[in-house]
């Protein structure tokens, strides 16, 4: 199974996951009493009403969270509301999956803060995310996804709109998106984009549920067989979109999918020695595989054309020791989508010539069809630690793996 997020046109708060949660089928009963819990243990914070209704925002039928709150609060200490959801926590039953993920979630809220304004976490107060909304948002999100069993899902998240303009809040105006929002994104897999609607459309609290829910990112969605959709409500109206998130279970193609970037580029003054101290850089700084291949170009020219494939994450890296390296003036990116057939790694301890060593190896199924194969590291080390032909180790390793697995 896997589980789309998308943000990609009105953003993230928590009542919108959480909405969308609820519109996916996560039981409201189970998620408003856990809720009303909530306001034991946060005071001067009273919970007047609180349900999930149906309403349309610009035609899209979805889920929004209707809550009425009495509070007389203006600031709260991060640290009191990370007691109050650890202690709401236990009084819910979560699972301590559930629990640890919940406590995941107000850390981040608070490291962001504690990095924003240079004081320790046990010094952050805060301002806007002071309300119980903090708290129902969490707790009500994570007893949502333990109802749905998404704890043990692939959840891939979508490029995420941050709005633009700016953000009036309690240290004055600051441009869109707030400091909080990016210094929660800063260190994750996850991408923003912007928009031209001038306002904020991401919230600290739904990036902070957001990067500890996701698993992974891609720019489009993956292979799937589509399940069921949610739809999620946000509180505000906008005349050219509808503000509404989407979250989509489908149930995945028999392999394994991802989106790769494909960095090329054409050299035809470079030695073979800068090629190929480029290709261990390169290799060494993460990319999943780099090929050269000798070509001829414009005037019979004769060129090297390197092709790069790596995750968008380390893609800007890439570039940098492309143009570095090589002095290459203009590279081409491509983004492809990648079919991975399904494999494990084992690893089996073997005995050879009285030294005993340890060999990994990939195994995969496919239509019913095994197959195998050693790791070549593995491979050049015992070559080297015995002094025997690369060919020949591999063929006494490959005899004794096929004995062992049938």
């Amino acid at each position: 199974m896997v589980i789309v997020i998308d943000p990609q046109i009105a953003g993230i708060s928590g009542d919108m996951l959480l909405s969308a949660l609820v519109d996916l089928g996560a039981n409201k009963n189970k998620i408003i009493s856990g809720i009303k819990i909530a306001e034991k243990f946060l005071p001067h914070s009273i919970i007047s009403s609180i349900d999930f209704k149906k309403v349309k925002k610009s035609g899209v039928e979805s889920t929004t969270l209707f809550l009425k709150i009495n509070e007389d609060v203006h600031e709260r200490k991060g640290i009191e509301l990370r007691k109050a959801v650890i202690d709401c926590a236990d009084k819910v039953k979560l699972s301590q999956r559930g629990k640890n993920f919940a406590i995941a979630c107000i850390d981040t809220l608070i490291n962001s803060e504690s990095k924003i304004h240079g004081i320790s976490t046990t010094s952050v107060h805060f301002h806007e995310a002071s309300s119980i909304d903090t708290l129902i948002d969490i707790i009500g999100v994570t007893i949502a996804i333990e109802d749905l069993g998404f704890f043990d899902e692939k959840v891939v998240c979508m490029p995420i709109c941050v709005g633009s303009g700016h953000v009036t809040f309690s240290h004055g105006i600051m441009s869109n998106p707030a400091s909080a929002v990016l210094e929660i994104l800063k260190n994750s897999e996850l991408m923003i984009k912007g928009s031209s609607d001038g306002d904020e459309l991401t919230t600290p609290t739904g990036a902070s549920i957001l990067v500890n829910f996701a698993t992974s990112f891609s720019e489009s969605y993956p292979l799937m067989k589509i399940k069921s959709v949610g739809y999620g409500a946000g509180q505000k109206d906008f005349d050219n979109f509808s503000n509404v998130l989407k979250i989509v279970q489908g149930i995945n193609s028999i392999h394994s999918h991802d989106t790769v970037k494909i960095l090329e580029t054409n050299v035809d003054d470079v030695s073979g020695e800068i090629i190929g101290n480029l290709i261990n850089k390169i290799m060494k700084q993460g990319a999943k595989d780099i090929s050269v291949y000798p070509g001829i170009t414009k005037k019979g020219r004769p060129t090297n054309l390197i092709s790069v494939i790596c995750t968008e994450t380390l893609m800007d890296k890439i570039l940098d020791t492309l143009i570095l390296e090589t002095g290459t003036l203009g590279i081409r990116i491509f983004t492809s989508e990648r079919f991975i057939v399904p494999r494990k790694i084992k690893t089996i301890t073997m005995n050879l010539d009285g030294k005993s060593f340890s060999i990994r190896y990939k195994i995969f199924n496919l239509h019913q069809k095994t197959g195998f194969k050693i790791e070549f590291d593995d491979l050049i080390h015992i070559s080297k630690s015995l002094n025997k032909p690369l060919r020949q180790v591999e063929s006494l390793i490959r005899t004794e793996i096929q004995n062992r697995d049938t």
